[in-house]
């Protein structure tokens, strides 16, 4: 059955990195519609867009300017709300907000028009060459609930979760770029609450390295929280005689890195992607230990009601996936996935052989791929453990359907390997039994092909305890 927003749990987020001008409200706005409208084209239902875009991340002691820049930002934030008021998107854009006499780093979290809350920033970096401290105050610091910003009255607060109640899959957490690099992020907390999309407007200077931290720390993160996570990072044009910034913009999901933009571009950038949190919800309940982190979580989150998000029709996946998912298309990650596989199967054989002092083994050689791993497996094993591989009993047993060419490769691959090889030939015992069940040696049934079957088996296990032997 199709769900209005997520059909089969699928839900189209984007990031996006529009062209900032610093300190210019106005011609930040007209950037970031000009993506807004190109993520709506696109079908995107949630548009992430980086930290403080609607004035720029290093406008410095200008934020000081509570009339002319947070003030601006408020006024062009009234802007972006009325030209996209019909469209039921949900936006996520930062910018500063004055409360209370503090001024906090956040995010107002819009759709159709409507503010439908503003997320402050908790964790505020005032280290290295980072000043936030000098001009934001923490959302710990914020006093009440709610704040009065371009003309409406929404929650004000870092534990708010925007939800639609029909869909459970469809609940939307925020964190903003310091959040993300807590030993307890905020996110976190917000998976447990029951957030499956988590949002991360950042403004993450560029270091050499230091985009492959920041890749694996999205990708773990999204894995801790078994969430998608959405991060979206200003660009270039913040950049300043101190910082270069790249426009990393990131879409993982469940520890795998679903989309990744092209840093330093100039002209801005956009990434989509389909997310599954039908399979998020899912392994939720699988994973136990998951909804025993309840325990942990703070007892003020507030719920906001999100209006469907019509899925795009024809709803046609933009979602990449891979045709064979357990064979790495990369040579390099395929070298390492088959080490390991061949690392965990010695181990649990080696583990097997000491626990039962078995110093001989019988296995199956036709001379196929499977045997083949079978009996490479067993020789590194008695490698391992000391071992004569005279200990191995190879046993080929050609049946009706066994060619030349795999018995000579078992027979080569025996002799190879040092190990003792012998020949059973099960075509007269499956003659016998067939003539006994009443088969007809012309059927090429199931069952024709289950006498060769359970013959083999009965060989193997014969003759593994007649040598004393693991079969």
């Amino acid at each position: 059955m199709f769900m209005l927003t997520a059909p089969y749990g699928f839900l189209r987020v984007a990031a996006a990195c529009p062209p900032v001008t610093v300190a210019d409200p106005r011609r930040n706005v007209d950037q970031i519609l000009r993506f807004v409208r190109r993520a709506h084209g696109l079908g995107v239902q949630v548009l992430l867009l980086p930290e403080l875009a609607l004035t720029g991340y290093t406008a410095g002691d200008l934020f000081f300017s509570l009339e002319t820049l947070v003030g601006g930002a408020e006024r062009e934030l009234a802007r972006l709300m009325r030209a996209t008021a019909k469209m039921p998107m949900v936006i996520v854009a930062g910018l500063p907000v004055a409360l209370e006499g503090r001024l906090f780093n956040a995010a107002a979290v819009v759709q159709s028009g409507r503010l439908l809350g503003v997320v402050p920033k908790t964790y505020l970096p005032g280290y290295k060459e980072y000043y936030e401290e000098r001009w934001f105050s923490s959302s710990r610091e914020a006093a009440g609930g709610e704040v009065m910003l371009a003309g409406t009255t929404a929650p004000f607060g870092p534990r708010l979760l925007f939800a639609l109640e029909p869909e459970p899959g469809v609940s939307l957490g925020v964190e903003i770029c310091e959040d993300l690099w807590a030993p307890v992020p905020p996110s976190s907390l917000h998976a447990m609450a029951g957030a499956t999309v988590l949002l991360c407007p950042s403004a993450s200077n560029d270091l050499v390295g230091k985009a492959e931290y920041r890749r694996e720390l999205v990708k773990v993160q999204s894995g801790r929280a078994v969430a998608a996570y959405v991060y979206a990072n200003t660009g270039v044009h913040e950049s300043t005689t101190d910082v270069v910034f790249g426009g990393h913009l990131l879409i993982a999901e469940n520890a795998t890195v679903l989309a990744e933009s092209e840093r330093f571009r100039r002209d801005g950038e956009l990434v989509v992607t389909d997310v599954d949190t039908e399979r998020l919800l899912v392994e939720r309940v699988r994973q136990t230990s998951f909804a025993e982190g309840v325990h942990a979580l703070p007892g003020d989150y507030r719920k906001v009601t999100l209006a469907p998000i019509p899925a795009p029709s024809p709803h046609r996946l933009i979602r990449e996936f891979e045709r064979h998912p357990f064979v790495p298309a990369d040579p390099a990650t395929l070298d390492e996935r088959c080490q390991e596989i061949f690392s965990i199967q010695t181990a649990g054989l080696a583990k097997r052989l000491e626990h039962t002092r078995l110093r001989r083994v019988t296995l199956g050689l036709s001379g196929g791929l499977d045997s083949t791993l079978a009996l490479l497996v067993a020789a590194r094993t008695f490698d391992l453990l000391g071992l004569p591989r005279a200990g191995i009993l190879a046993v080929t047993m050609p049946g009706f359907g066994t060619t030349s060419r795999t018995l000579d490769n078992a027979r080569q691959l025996a002799g190879a390997l040092g190990v003792e090889l012998r020949e059973v030939d099960i075509r007269a015992a499956c003659t016998q039994h067939m003539q006994d069940i009443g088969l007809d040696p012309a059927d090429r049934s199931v069952t024709f092909q289950n006498v060769q079957a359970r013959e083999r088996t009965q060989v193997l296990m014969d003759l593994a305890n007649k040598e004393t032997a693991l079969e």
